[in-house]
């Protein structure tokens, strides 16, 4: 297990510096300079320039790239000059409101997906799959910023029950905390629960049509064993895989969601940077971004030998 873990390590670094070169060269090729944004439109030409000069901006873009590496090496993602502190910092200011939304998100698409998929499955052809089918189409078809819209317009404005936007912090109470994204939470993860429930009730299909299946039947063991003890637990591979892929899509797709709800998260860090060319903080965020997603792959993986042995065998 060891030597898979450090293979799959391995494996990130080829990976992470395609990421880097893709990101670094998409921004530098975007309009807009750094330097006239921090000075301001009153700055001049000759004031631009030095500014350039001290940022390093009027290197060739293979010597940016370079001292941006090393940088990287060392353990240096860059200096935000826009909010005078290290991307890192800043990264670690905005991580907690992204982290918190999307594993309140998650918990909700898992938490609605998995049953409403077993029962979709069990009910094959009924009126039942059909409805639940139908909201599972209308989840993935729906926008999640759109869906927010319509939820701050209903349960905000209309009902007056949540607030409309902001973030509280766990410190302010872990009730304040739920309420203030509880919104954000439902819009982010209704698209995720559609997908996990879709994937739940295919693979369950599969697994309730197998022979071992049938022969439980045959002896008499409930159903409700079968269903959620045999059935489930070996559907569950295809459906934590989703999961694991839905959960780095929350982390990294979180940006449209949280500027509809104003909550100060990595995506909104990411968005305010693009608009002021901050390129260290895009550059940065972008790359612990898919350092994340890349880490929950790799986490996935591993929960596959514990949940089946057959893959902890293939392994060895």
């Amino acid at each position: 297990m060891k030597g898979y873990i450090l293979k799959r390590l391995l494996s990130l670094i080829p990976v992470l510096m395609i990421v880097s070169v893709v990101v670094f060269l998409l921004i530098h090729i975007t309009p807009g300079d750094p330097a006239a944004v921090i000075l301001g439109p009153d700055a001049s030409p000759a004031e631009v320039a030095e500014l350039r000069e001290q940022l390093g901006l009027n290197l060739p873009l293979y010597e940016q790239f370079a001292k941006w590496l090393l940088g990287i090496i060392q353990g240096d993602l860059g200096y935000s000059y826009f909010m005078d502190e290290s991307v890192l910092q800043a990264f670690m200011l905005h991580l907690g409101p992204t982290f918190s939304l999307a594993v309140m998100a998650q918990l909700f698409a898992v938490i609605l997906a998995i049953p409403l998929g077993v029962i979709a499955a069990r009910k094959r052809g009924t009126i039942i799959d059909q409805t639940f089918m139908g909201f599972s189409l209308m989840g993935i078809s729906v926008p999640s910023f759109l869906l927010g819209l319509f939820l701050i317009l209903f349960f905000a404005v209309k009902l007056k029950i949540l607030p409309v936007a902001g973030y509280k912090p766990v410190s302010d109470g872990l009730f304040q905390h739920v309420r203030y994204l509880l919104l954000p939470t439902i819009a982010l993860g209704s698209m995720q629960a559609a997908l996990i429930a879709r994937m739940t009730r295919s693979t369950m299909l599969d697994i309730l049509n197998a022979n071992y299946i049938k022969t439980a039947r045959s002896k008499g063991v409930k159903e409700i064993i079968i269903v959620y003890k045999h059935a489930l637990k070996n559907a569950f591979i295809p459906i934590l895989t989703v999961i694991g892929q839905t959960f780095g899509t929350l982390i990294a797709g979180a940006a449209v969601v949280e500027t509809v709800f104003n909550i100060p998260g990595i995506g909104q860090l990411i968005v305010n940077s693009v608009e002021r060319r901050d390129f260290a903080v895009i550059q940065g965020s972008v790359l612990l971004i898919a350092i994340s997603y890349v880490a929950i792959n790799l986490v996935i993986d591993l929960l596959y030998s514990v949940i089946d042995p057959r893959v902890r065998l293939a392994k060895k």
